[in-house]
């Protein structure tokens, strides 16, 4: 069945740097949009960035512009959350998401601290 598999969470200090990556199976990722999402303890899950089937346009949180860059290989299944000069607000649970898959997959954490 379609799935996503998260990964590249981690402890990073404040100004550093991820990329988290998320792998898509059971279904033709080159064909869908694919986004990021995260979900702060105490928040609700919020939309990070996004691109398009091909990976030609993109969007991003206001939060994020300048520092998140979302891109994809879809030769190799998979979509990437590059994150720069990442900030304490930062940390949460990171999510990707397929209008091809229902649900939400493990995650993966991101904590910025000091």
């Amino acid at each position: 069945q379609a799935q996503l598999v998260e990964s590249g969470g981690g402890l990073v200090q404040p100004g550093g740097s991820l990329r988290l990556s998320c792998v898509a199976s059971g279904f033709t990722f080159s064909s869908y949009a694919m986004s990021w999402y995260r979900q702060a303890p105490g928040k609700e899950r919020e939309l990070v960035a996004a691109t398009t089937s091909a990976g030609v346009a993109t969007r991003y949180a206001d939060s994020v512009k300048g520092r998140f860059t979302i891109f994809r290989d879809n030769a190799k299944n998979t979509v990437y959350l590059q994150m720069n000069n990442l900030k304490p607000e930062d940390t949460a649970v990171y999510y990707c998401t397929s209008p091809r898959v229902n649900g939400w997959g493990q995650g993966t954490q991101v904590t910025v601290s000091s």
